[in-house]
């Protein structure tokens, strides 16, 4: 027999080590590990992460084997790891039901239990009574689910379960916007049961996505049923709110060392190198000690001060824990693995040296990793004086089976018996490599051969959406009804993915579906989805934001190729010519770079071949060759399709697979084009005529499914030109001449309600007022009327045949105010169908989301964006360039097109001037409009003048009364000296009131308040105490602390006002930074500005200043002219302020710094 070879030697030490501290606990039935011999229960992470040293030592044995015997070790282990996930799967798969429900409310209630029977798989506790929501917990075994199916082992049995783990999918998705109770199962950390958005949960759902992604679950015996599918928009919803959040933990945590497990091993999450190394920093800086590392600031758990006949804290208590957290070794044995996966020797040096250092020997010399190191009760005062210096005692479990597993596993690799890519054989650990530069693929393609001449006269060839066959190009909400069946599953009553929105990640792939190659159109052209898409500078707007974010974020193989469709409602209005914003975006596409991206423009059947292509084998028909169950009509088929337009909920998505199952097999089976007859044949004249009666009933069958999912425009998607004109009238009455449709919607306006005899509302004479009114905005007002006294499925009866409801009313004048762009009456029924949130408040959300993702550092020091207020602001600002009074410009506003409230909106983010242009749309066109800006007419104007009014009269195409289009800040010059001097007047007190609206702080600010709350007993603000108690709970860092500071602040109505408070608390932190005990009991703010105001009139008058100019503001009381004050200067306004504090605290400051002021 062959001699033990050295490395043989050590491995059986190791295999030894593995049984005697985790094999032996396993459970012969379930497979599943208790925590501890005290804690009989096993938790899902607990369990993944105590198993990884099991399938690293099979994998070493595999890779080692010196002998047969050491195969057959191998398989053992291997076995051991599978029995144990397969438990795991089996506790979860009890809890289908759970999974179905919080798919849809992602409530803590639905959500899979945290721990199970160790004997059966059972739950053990109720679902209120743990913080059982840790979707980070999910999403580690889904994560190792893959890594150990790519590294060959066998888990998933069979297509159920292959459907379960795809619900999972679902389950954990969602994680970038689902508050959770986090790794530490207690979410805020005042453990009061709290659930909060944890960067760990986030980070590794978004490594479970990606690992999972077009992965086969059956490994190398498996076929196309067995493959998940993971929207990649998802995966990216997710890395953003982590970058976001990072080096941040939660609101309540301002780091914690689980985030080692999201940057390094195992979830690889972070892409930018950078941020990775100063989260690593941050939790060495905050949370390392000489046993291991705190889990996060001002942790109690098992710390002497903590009470143990409680499970939540008093929030003031937090402070008591303050440098005496326990330290857990633990987070060593990553420091181990990142170092080792890093290629940094020297780090897994020390850290293998200072672990060595804290294990704990037991019975026959065993290395036994301690759960933590905690404070002697009797040293706790001496901790609290000399940090890091008191000898500490180890407690809890013995081992740590979590950690016993890391640090077998770190040893494993550190010594060379595993290299990384064994246990990473999905390549995780290269997500921080730079990734090769996208070039975006955009199909430009015509809706009509009409479309088709109008852009080849501009010498821009391309193709129409009929030529493009055999390749079938839908709208974007057909792939969202098409991934609504994937993971369906009767028996186990699991519906598939929830009806969602495609991202721009999902419309730029090629899909192979039923053996057919479909491209889909861009979410953002769906009119029905918002009204954004009727605005065509507001399409290229977000044609050019969809292209920046698909070059920054594209991580799949192929390039991303958009298929952008040219349609009537993108030529002007005389139909032909192409609108101009559009041309202009078409030719910068032909150039090559657009918005920031590459672009290879070209012909679709030319991308196929480069383009990144997902195979939907979930739509593949079965046996019978039909997708669809054959009891689809035993249940109400409506369609959980989110759709605005048509009022539906969010109520079922039951059938909506079968539903568009059906139209795809009409679309494939009747829309190929035949090959034309000759004209010279005569034969079979009635066949003919019986072969085209067929096809136009097919055809009509398919619009009538296609209007049942929803799809706008049908014909652009269907090649034929029988339904240009299909879409159903109820013929309200037109208006004669749209252009005078001067009214501005406003629910304000007032009608005359008809009444009957009993003095009730007569709503049958109110429907004969709306069939014969011609006013849109009479008809829009009548209709609120009916839908808010009648609802919205009232049948009106305004018709004999049919029935005619108030939602198919507003449904069809919103198309007619569309057609004409009347923004204002838009957004009025756009409000009134939606019901959820105001049609403007989400408008201006969307744009918010664009700025975000385009121009992040706008936002910076910002936690919560007030959007009332910003609504409300631009109003103000709009009053105040066109000289008019507040109600007209709020009637200005809803009447901007989306791209110019967006453009006003971006000069309000960034504080940039911009002017404002009044035009009124005269009854004879032949008359130039007439337009004025800032009072400055067009009469003698000069070249720059007339060349900045001819752009802008080119811009109105508003058929509304008034319209208003908005540029950058070039007017000033444009206009002279004198114009330049008066936009000086009133600039630093919009800058306040802007900065006051958006909560803009300077960086650091609320760090210095916490400060400040150190030397006071609290600040006050307009009556609302900040007590300095809060310091106890939260610390410095913390987003809760930031976003508590500013809701005391936003109790100020005033913007303007707010931002002086904001001036005067920069003040005191000043104050606060001399060495001194305390500066006050507590400090009233508005007082110190109140003291500043009056400082200020004093010297004013003595310069001269009369009441006019001294007036004030009656809201607040506060000289106005001191809100235009710039900051600095003899005038400044912390020149004023810095006495006023002076004067209020003067008796907690020395008398030497009080002679200064």
């Amino acid at each position: 027999m062959r001699s033990r070879s050295n490395s043989g030697v050590r491995l059986d030490g190791y295999a030894r080590l593995v049984h005697q501290t985790i094999l032996c606990h396993q459970n012969p039935v379930t497979g599943l590990l208790p925590a501890s011999y005290d804690q009989k229960d096993a938790w899902v992470r607990d369990n993944v992460y105590s198993i990884l040293a099991v399938w690293g030592l099979g994998l070493a044995y595999r890779k080692n084997a010196d002998r047969d015997e050491d195969k057959a070790k191998a398989y053992e282990l291997e076995q051991s790891v599978v029995k144990l996930m397969r438990g795991l799967l089996h506790c979860m798969i009890r809890q289908v039901d759970k999974v179905e429900s919080f798919k849809y409310s992602q409530s803590t209630k639905d959500s899979l239990h945290a721990k199970y029977n160790t004997k059966t798989c059972a739950t053990v506790v109720g679902d209120d009574q743990w913080g059982h929501l840790q979707l980070d917990a999910t999403s580690v075994y889904l994560l190792f689910l893959a890594q150990m199916t790519a590294s060959g082992l066998h888990i998933i049995h069979s297509l159920d379960e292959v459907n379960f783990i795809q619900n999972l999918v679902f389950y954990i998705e969602a994680a970038y916007k689902t508050a959770d109770f986090g790794i530490w199962e207690r979410g805020d950390k005042t453990n009061q049961g709290i659930s909060e958005l944890n960067a760990s949960s986030v980070g590794m759902a978004k490594a479970a996505l990606e690992a999972l992604d077009e992965l086969d679950l059956f490994g190398v015996k498996g076929g196309p049923q067995s493959v998940i599918h993971v929207l990649a928009d998802e995966v990216q919803h997710c890395q953003s709110i982590l970058n976001s959040i990072l080096p941040r933990a939660s609101t309540s945590k301002e780091v914690d060392a689980s985030l080692l497990s999201v940057i390094s091993f195992p979830a690889f999450a972070v892409e930018d190198n950078q941020l990775v190394e100063l989260t690593k920093q941050e939790i060495i800086t905050k949370l390392q000690g000489r046993y291991g590392c705190c889990r996060f600031l001002r942790d109690g758990y098992k710390t002497p001060k903590e009470d143990p006949n409680r499970l939540y804290y008093e929030p003031a208590e937090l402070k008591l824990f303050e440098n005496i957290e326990c330290e857990w070794p633990l987070f060593w044995t990553y420091f181990i693995l990142d170092g080792v996966f890093s290629g940094n020797a020297e780090q897994v040096q020390e850290y293998r040296e200072a672990l060595e250092a804290v294990l704990i020997k037991g019975k026959n010399g065993v290395p036994l990793l301690p759960e933590l190191y905690s404070v002697p009760p009797d040293k706790v005062d001496e901790e609290y004086q000399n940090p890091h210096t008191v000898d500490r005692v180890p407690m809890g479990k013995l081992p740590h089976m979590w950690g016993q597993s890391l640090y077998i596993l770190g040893s494993l690799m550190a010594e060379g018996f595993l290299a990384p890519g064994e246990i990473d054989p999905l390549n995780r650990r290269f997500s921080t490599v730079p990734k090769p530069d996208v070039v975006v693929q955009v199909s430009i393609l015509a809706e009509t051969e009409e479309i088709k001449a109008i852009l080849k006269n501009k010498g821009i060839d391309v193709e129409t959406i009929a030529e493009v066959y055999p390749i079938r190009v839908q709208p974007a909400r057909i792939l969202s009804h098409i991934y609504s069946s994937l993971g369906c599953n009767s028996r186990m009553k699991l519906s598939g993915r929830p009806y969602r929105h495609m991202g721009v990640l999902g419309t730029s792939k090629l899909y192979d579906i039923r053996k057919t190659i479909f491209t889909f159109t861009p979410q953002f052209i769906d009119q029905q989805q918002f009204y954004l898409a009727l605005d065509n500078k507001m399409i290229v707007e977000m044609l050019r934001t969809d292209l920046s974010y698909l070059c920054s974020r594209w991580r799949m193989t192929g390039q991303p190729t958009i298929t952008f469709p040219i349609s009537h409602s993108m030529l002007d209005e005389d139909g032909t010519s192409l609108n101009s914003s559009i041309l202009a975006a078409l030719r910068k596409m032909q150039d090559g770079y657009f918005g920031g991206a590459r672009i290879q423009t070209g012909k679709l059947s030319e991308f196929l071949t480069t383009s990144c292509c997902t195979h939907l084998s979930f739509m593949d028909p079965g046996p019978e060759g039909k997708l669809y169950s054959e009891d689809y009509d035993d249940y109400d088929n409506e369609l959980e399709s989110g759709d605005w337009i048509n009022g539906y909920g969010l109520s079922s998505n039951a059938h909506s697979g079968d539903e568009v199952a059906r139209y795809l097999d009409h679309l494939l089976a009747h829309t190929a084009p035949h090959p034309k007859l000759a004209p010279t044949s005569q034969k079979g004249g009635l066949n003919r005529f019986r072969t085209a009666v067929q096809t136009t009933c097919d055809l009509m069958s398919l619009v009538t499914k296609a209007k049942e999912l929803h799809v706008q425009n049908v014909h652009m998607y269907l090649p034929t030109k029988i339904f240009q004109a299909s879409r159903p009238s109820f013929n309200l009455l037109d208006s004669p001449h749209p252009q005078q449709e001067d009214q501005v919607p406003s629910v304000r306006v007032e009608i005359h309600l008809p009444r009957d005899q009993s003095g009730e509302v007569d709503f049958k004479a109110l429907v004969l007022q709306l069939k014969e009114t011609s006013s849109l905005q009479e008809q829009a007002d009548i209709l609120y009327m009916l839908y808010t006294m009648k609802g919205p499925d009232w049948d009106t009866g305004l018709y004999d045949e049919g029935s005619t409801t108030v939602r198919e009313l507003l449904t069809e004048l919103y198309g007619k105010v569309g057609e004409i762009r009347h923004w204002g009456l838009i957004r009025y029924i756009s409000g009134i169908l939606r019901k959820k949130v105001e049609a403007l408040d989400e408008e201006i959300m969307v744009y918010l989301a664009m700025y975000m993702r385009t121009q992040p550092g706008l936002f910076a020091e910002m936690f919560r964006l007030r959007i009332g207020l910003i609504i409300q602001v631009m109003a103000t600002e709009l009053a105040h360039s066109l000289r008019c009074s507040a109600e007209e410009a709020t009637d200005g506003l809803m009447n901007l097109s989306p791209s110019a409230m967006k453009n006003l909106l971006h000069h309000i983010l960034s504080g940039k001037e911009f002017g404002v242009e009044r035009s009124v749309r005269p009854t004879d066109s032949n008359i130039s409009p007439a337009i004025s800006i800032r009072e400055v007419g067009a009469v003698g104007a000069t070249k720059t003048e007339r060349t900045g009014i001819m752009q802008l009269k080119s811009e109105i195409k508003q058929p509304s009364g008034t319209s208003m289009s908005l540029s950058s800040g070039s007017f000033p010059s444009a206009f002279g000296q004198q114009t330049s001097k008066d936009s000086r007047q009133g600039q630093w007190q919009r800058r306040r009131r802007l900065d006051g609206a958006l909560n803009r702080v300077p960086i650091g600010f609320y760090q210095k308040v916490w400060k400040v709350l150190q030397k006071c007993h609290g600040l006050s603000v307009e009556g609302f105490v900040l007590p300095s108690s809060t310091t106890r709970e939260m610390t410095p860092g913390e987003i809760k602390f930031s976003v508590h500071v500013e809701s005391v602040l936003n109790r100020v109505p005033q913007p303007e006002y707010r931002q002086l408070l904001v001036e005067a608390i920069l003040v005191l932190t000043m104050m606060a930074d001399i060495e001194i005990h305390s500066i006050g009991s507590i400090i009233a703010v508005e007082k110190i500005v109140h003291i500043a105001n009056d400082l200020f009139l004093q010297e004013q008058k003595t310069l001269g200043a009369d009441d006019i100019m001294l007036a004030k503001d009656p809201a607040s009381g506060i000289c106005t002219l001191l809100y235009d004050s710039a900051p600095s200067g003899r005038f400044g306004t912390m020149t004023y302020l810095s006495k006023a504090a002076a004067t209020y605290v003067q008796e907690f400051l020395p008398h030497s710094i009080c002679a200064m002021q």
